[in-house]
Order: structure tokens, then sequence, then C-alpha cells
């Protein structure tokens, strides 16, 4: 299932180039924050054990990366992977202190990794923005090892109609901030673009399913803001 919008060419990759080094400033003014408890939650869902492997596909800086050690003791080995140079460059330079991490610079529809590898896959904020949400799930399926699970967190629809009114007037609001905070309006012009056109929670389950997954549901956070999807390699 390909996206319009990601497949103009160069399209993505130019915002994050742009954004990278303010990246985590602007997830907090975004979010007011709330990112972070997002994140955590995710990690609290795996309910992750030492010594299992993970992969962090659209890693950004490290956040998942970074809760999921934190959790675990530092006791686990960890695959960030990310399609822009200068993301992984900013998520080297905050985790520097972790020595169990390996990076990768490749996009989640072709991962330059071997079948049945990982324990978990996680991808936070990142299957929006691939060009390809089918292959991206299928190569989340073959790198899963037997029993392995694939998580998801990612914008989504608001269930309630009061709060989709608000959320939609805030984020007009956003361009115009990453203009005063970044220098530039076109990368959240982009953002907000990206989330209004994404598929639904229900429709994400669906293509899930699809690509071998099974066990899937869902949870919405803050009311359907965002989502965290998982399913099960059995």
């Amino acid at each position: 299932m390909q996206q319009y919008l990601q497949n103009k060419k160069g399209l993505v990759e130019s915002v994050f180039d742009q954004v990278y080094d303010q990246y985590d400033l602007m997830n907090d003014f975004m979010s007011l924050g709330v990112h972070r408890l997002w994140k955590k939650n995710l990690i609290n869902m795996m309910c992750p054990s030492p010594n299992h492997k993970l992969i962090d596909v659209g890693c950004g800086t490290g956040d998942i990366a970074k809760y999921y050690l934190r959790n675990v003791n530092e006791n686990s080995h960890i695959t960030c992977v990310d399609p822009n140079n200068s993301m992984i460059k900013k998520g080297k330079e905050k985790l520097s202190k972790f020595k169990n991490l390996n990076w990768v610079n490749a996009p989640a529809e072709k991962l330059p990794l071997l079948k049945n590898s990982f324990d978990f896959y996680t991808i936070s904020f990142g299957l929006r923005n691939t060009k390809n949400l089918s292959k991206a799930l299928s190569e989340a399926y073959r790198v899963l090892k037997p029993g392995g699970r694939y998580m998801c967190l990612e914008f989504s629809k608001i269930q309630n109609s009061s709060l989709d009114i608000i959320y939609k007037n805030y984020s007009k609001l956003l361009p115009s901030i990453g203009k005063l905070i970044v220098g530039e309006k076109k990368p959240y012009e982009y953002l907000i673009k990206s989330i209004e056109n994404f598929i639904n929670q229900d429709e994400l389950i669906d293509l899930m399913s699809k690509n071998g997954f099974q066990k899937c549901s869902y949870r919405n956070l803050s009311g359907g803001i965002v989502s965290i999807h998982s399913g099960w390699k059995i």
C-alpha cells in the first residue's frame, strides 16, 4: 500500500534534514511533552526482559532505545534503524554512553538484516513516513523471530468529536511554532498532512493481518491522538 505524499521525490528526506538538530525540542513543543509518556506506555506494554533483542525502526534520536535499556538495566542489544543519516548521527551523540547499540541507515521497507533475528520490533511515529506500508510491515514480519512481537506507536484518529476539533485547531499552529524554533514551516506542514492522510486504527489492524501478523490489537492513548498497535509472528 503506497502512500502518495511520502512518494514525492526527496520530500521526507528533506523534511528530516531540516529538523534533525532540533528534533527532540520540537517533539516536546508539539506534544507539550506528552510524547515521552506515549513512548513509555509503549515500553510498558512490551514488558521487556533482559537479553531480548529489539529492533527500533524509524528510531530518530533513539528515545525508544533509551527507555528500553533503562527498563532492562541495559542488559539487551538494540538495533536502531533510520533512513536519515543526520538523525542517526544525532542519536549516536545523545546515546553515546550506551555500548550495546547498533545503528543502521536504511528504510523500513528494505532492512539489511537477517530474517528471524529479533524478539521485538518497534516503530514510533515512523510508519506514517514510509513510502509503502505493506512493504514496511512485511519486512517487520521477516526480521522478527517466531513468537516475536510487532509494536507501532503512531498518530491516529481521534474518537471524541470535541477533542478532535481542539486538536485540529492546535495543529494549525504547529507550522508557525516550527518556523519560530527551527526556522522552517514546511516540515511541519508536511507533518500535519501526513497525519491527516494516514489510515485509521482498524485499517492498520487489517493491513497487519494481511502481512502475517496474528492476535492484532490496538490501544488508543490521549483519546486516539495516538494509538499503539500490536501483533505477533506465530
